[in-house]
């Protein structure tokens, strides 16, 4: 696998974690506000678009597996 494209999940799966901890904090606090709502969804559109990302790399052949 590039460089690249690991630097690119990487950075994308930390975005993730940080969408989550946001909505955490807000949740914590007990905001009533859009925060936690936007956060979530930033969350699940990156896992999306993540998901999407690795399955073209798997069809592009820039993912490979290894036999067991």
């Amino acid at each position: 696998m590039p460089l690249i494209y690991k630097i690119i999940v990487l950075f994308i799966l930390l975005l993730i974690l940080i969408s989550l901890g946001s909505a955490l904090v807000s949740m914590i606090k007990g905001d009533t506000s859009d925060k936690m709502l936007k956060s979530l969804t930033w969350r699940i559109g990156l896992s999306v678009f993540l998901f999407i990302l690795l399955i073209i790399g798997q069809a592009t052949g820039v993912i490979t597996s290894h036999g067991l």
